[in-house]
């Protein structure tokens, strides 16, 4: 029985990934359609994919710099056209101060986070100090974006309730870690590697909170579906964001005004 090289392995480790990565990269596509059938991103932030976008560019670019690692370029190239293509849609529908947040957060992370870094690494290292900084910052802003989920988790365990965590989207993220990890390890790449032990064991954490509160009645009442005045009742909805090797969930708020909270409606019983 012939024992596969690390060579052999990497390269099968990062086809994986891109091929688990693309369809992670696809998952906000409902979130999408609401839009436009809707014709309104309100309710809807595009802080998570500016930052995917950024993430992407940054490890293309590291890619491109690293030379010899087209599994890195390829689905990071795929995650840029995805992310953009997504703010652009948003960018359409958006209101007149949404948009203008837009641009600003565009600018300042697209524009202002990675011209700083590439004018930097050009003209202050050299060799292969300039890959060491790139890479340096890819771990780092990739273990930022693993670690936005804790405010989910934090959420469930508040509201013992998995409604706004999917176990489906859970699972293929440890996964998509899974295969990023040994994909580094495998080419000795540990800014690949790192960050991904980081998002492979919040998934199992994900994945064992789902376990824990999945049997939980989701008509429940929880702390947090009234606010501090009780005069309206909130739902989290998080809004998953990936790119090659990372993710991150942002919690978007709607607010329900139909229904009296039950404070209200014991008042007007009493008045009667």
């Amino acid at each position: 029985m012939a024992i596969l090289s690390s060579d052999q392995l990497a390269l099968g480790f990062g086809l994986l990934g891109n091929i688990i990565g693309f369809l992670v990269f696809l998952a906000p596509v409902p979130t999408f359609y609401t839009i436009c059938k809707k014709k309104s991103s309100e309710g809807f932030q595009s802080i998570p994919y500016s930052v995917a976008l950024m993430s992407a560019t940054l490890l293309l670019y590291y890619a491109i710099l690293k030379t010899n690692a087209i599994l890195i370029v390829s689905v990071n190239c795929i995650g840029c056209v995805i992310e953009s293509i997504y703010l652009f849609i948003y960018f359409i529908y958006a209101q007149k101060k949404a948009k203008i947040f837009t641009i600003r957060l565009i600018l300042i992370l697209n524009v202002g986070v990675i011209g700083l870094v590439v004018a930097i690494s050009f003209f202050v290292f050299k060799g292969s100090n300039r890959v060491s900084l790139v890479g340096w910052t890819c771990a780092a802003v990739n273990i930022a974006v693993f670690a936005a989920p804790l405010s989910i988790m934090k959420r469930v365990i508040q509201t013992k309730s998995v409604e706004f965590m999917p176990f489906t989207l859970s699972f293929f993220l440890t996964l998509s870690a899974t295969m990023w990890f040994f994909y580094g390890f495998f080419v000795k790449d540990y800014y690949i590697a790192f960050p991904n032990v980081l998002g492979f064991l919040l998934g199992v954490f994900q994945m064992i909170l789902y376990f824990i509160y999945k049997k939980a009645p989701k008509g429940a009442p929880t702390k947090s579906n009234l606010d501090d005045t009780g005069t309206t009742q909130k739902k989290d909805i998080g809004v998953h964001v990936t790119s090659e090797n990372n993710k991150m969930n942002f919690p978007r708020t709607e607010t329900n005004t139909m229904n009296p909270p039950k404070n209200i409606e014991l008042c007007l019983k009493l008045e009667d």
